[in-house]
């Protein structure tokens, strides 16, 4: 029996599919990987230097703690976000905030629980931001003390010097240096992959470390102080979360392909071949990483290692624009301002005020801490936490959205979790070695993100009282009409029920109505995009005003003159020369019965004047806008 040919289109569309997915699993490794990628530069060198603290590195010591990191990788990494939460996306996305917004749909309502754990997790996330900077360039830099001792001094001063030309160079974009991105990673997966073969066959018996039985023995006869090493191995996998925050970047299949083809093997061999070396060379524990390169070589991996850690400090740091903006556009922080990048890629973002921000605090650490060592005690406890909350979310997802029965979703996702906590736990007790500083930073987040959530709710609930009923105030002024001046008026609000307040203001100060009044609002859904055909919802209320509503998603940014576009063809004969936007500009003052402490009063007060003008963030003309001031006691 023949077989017929498969349509043309059909052909065309899997030979597109087939061509754009090696360029994004390329892509890929250049972004997702670089955090995870450059652990083994002080991941296991900590982990055994601190259990050899005791004595000398024996062959316990090495083959618990790699087959603790081994695990580790195909446990935490693996099996629960490259298998199991890379399927879990929002429309394409991924990301903690993402999970909590699909876990809330999948409820059918929102829920105070994934809400508080989607903050927890945004919030350390953004703590990772900054410590992953500060230790993978410090252990990068550190290799100079082994190509030339007396450069020692200058390790600090270099990296603080790279951070800041780094953070520097985000107003440009990262348009040009991604594109250097996936080759320069490519070879450094290749480099340390090639390092750790070049070692193996000085100790084989490190492949013994496949055997789980190695990490349950070490952690058996360790007590307490293996739950310690824990947190040290810990950091093997951290950047494992960067896997499902990039999801929507890439895609599913093409970050799996990246991992198993090049990025875990690479990642193997080197750890292979580290701890092949100590068990040679004991005395190589000193900087175990270095020490896998010749000498005469080890200068150009420093360069490669700083190339790498560079890498994978702007992935991070990329991250954190994108989580910021997602909060702001969920209503968790006032707005920030956003500057394009890129003319093709809206995801191309850069935010002032939070890079600056994140650079303080990145030069900080490196002063406060001033060693990788010092830094891995600090690390560590912001991604546990992270992985935490989304291994819970994560469960909700596969039992109401997927439909699976709960103890079949409990069993597969249970002990996930049972294992994210107890690196919680061990990075618990690195607390006043460091890991109270993200900590310390989380809580602040936090705080912030529920005293601007209070704080927008109580003044939601204190204009409600003044506000008048809009089909009121239209039946009025078709009893009593005011002076009727030519063209449209926009006016901004929040709730299209009642009567923006600019619009009270305009008819009480200027007796004066518009003979086209729009009252527009502009919602956030719980989906990362909205498609262009669900954008505008139109109402004509009556012959004089009319509703519009705009609809983002919370991974969009607000257009709204581009959006008020698509109302023409609706039949809405929009010309932004003939339109003006009024919006409400309030000021606030503290009220000592406003049902928040006064610190909280005051803190909700300095987040709203922080917060970006709002016809910069909607990207309305300057020159079309009317801003109307109000005084609120809250």
């Amino acid at each position: 029996m023949a077989v017929s040919d498969p349509p043309a289109e059909a052909t065309g569309e899997a030979s597109a599919k087939t061509t754009a997915f090696w360029p994004l699993t390329l892509g890929s490794i250049g972004v997702v990987f670089g955090d995870i990628g450059t652990s083994p530069l002080y991941a296991f060198r900590e982990a055994v230097n601190h259990a050899a603290q005791q004595g000398t590195v024996t062959p316990v010591i090495v083959l618990g703690v790699l087959s603790l990191i081994l695990w580790s990788l195909f446990i935490v990494v693996t099996a629960k976000y490259v298998l199991l939460l890379l399927r879990a996306d929002n429309n394409g996305e991924g990301g903690t905030l993402s999970l909590m917004a699909l876990g809330q749909r999948a409820l059918g309502r929102r829920s105070l629980l994934l809400l508080a754990l989607g903050v927890v997790g945004a919030s350390m996330f953004i703590g990772d931001s900054m410590i992953t900077p500060a230790i993978s360039v410090l252990s990068a830099v550190e290799g100079l003390k082994l190509a030339a001792p007396g450069l020692d001094h200058y390790v600090v001063p270099l990296t603080m010097l790279i951070l800041v030309m780094l953070f520097a160079l985000q107003s440009r974009g990262t348009a040009r240096v991604a594109s250097a991105f996936a080759p320069v990673m490519a070879l450094w997966f290749v480099t340390i992959a090639v390092l750790g073969v070049l070692h193996i066959h000085e100790d084989p018996s490190v492949l013994l470390a496949v055997n789980p039985w190695h990490a349950i023995h070490f952690l058996l006869n360790h007590g307490l102080i293996g739950l310690v090493i824990m947190g040290l191995v810990f950091l093997s996998v951290t950047g494992g979360e960067a896997l499902y925050a990039d999801l929507g970047h890439f895609g599913r299949k093409p970050i799996q392909a990246a991992w198993f083809c090049l990025v875990l093997p690479a990642l193997l061999l080197n750890y292979f071949g580290q701890g092949a070396l100590i068990l040679a060379h004991p005395d190589a524990i000193e900087n175990t990483f270095y020490r896998l390169a010749p000498a005469p070589m080890i200068l150009p991996l420093v360069v490669l290692a700083t190339a790498a850690t560079v890498i994978a400090s702007q992935a991070v740091i990329t991250g954190a624009y994108s989580l910021i903006r997602q909060a702001v556009q969920l209503g968790l922080l006032p707005r920030f301002e956003v500057r394009y990048t890129s003319e093709t890629h809206a995801g191309q973002i850069y935010l002032p005020r939070v890079n600056l921000l994140l650079l303080i605090g990145v030069l900080l650490l490196v002063l406060l801490f001033r060693t990788s060592s010092g830094l891995a005690s600090a690390y560590g406890i912001a991604v546990s936490t992270t992985m935490v909350a989304d291994g819970i979310m994560g469960f909700v997802v596969v039992w109401k959205l997927w439909n699976w029965r709960a103890a079949t979703a409990a069993a597969l996702v249970v002990p996930l979790v049972v294992v994210d906590m107890m690196f919680f736990s061990a990075n618990l007790l690195k607390l006043l070695d460091g890991a109270w500083v993200p900590l310390l930073f989380g809580f602040t987040m936090v705080v912030m993100i529920w005293t601007w959530r209070r704080g927008t709710a109580i003044l939601v609930k204190k204009t409600r009282r003044t506000e008048v009923p809009l089909l009121d105030l239209i039946k009025s002024l078709e009893k009593r009409p005011p002076h009727i001046v030519k063209g449209t008026a926009v006016f901004l609000t929040s709730d299209p029920n009642f009567v923006p307040t600019a619009l009270l203001h305009n008819l009480k100060h200027n007796k004066v109505l518009h003979e086209h009044n729009v009252i527009l609002t502009i919602e956030t859904t719980q989906t990362p995009r909205v498609d262009p055909g669900d954008r505008v919802r139109m109402e004509t209320i009556s012959e004089k005003f009319s509703t519009v509503s705009l609809r983002f998603g919370f991974m969009e940014s607000p257009n709204v003159p581009k959006a008020l576009a698509i109302a023409r063809k609706l039949g809405w004969q929009f010309d932004i020369m003939a339109t003006s936007f009024f919006v409400s500009r309030r000021s606030l003052k503290p009220s000592a019965h406003s049902g928040m402490p006064l610190w909280q009063d005051r803190l909700f007060i300095a987040l709203s004047r922080s917060a970006n003008d709002a016809t910069d963030y909607f990207q309305i003309p300057t020159g079309r806008v009317v801003e109307v001031g109000t005084q609120v006691i809250i």
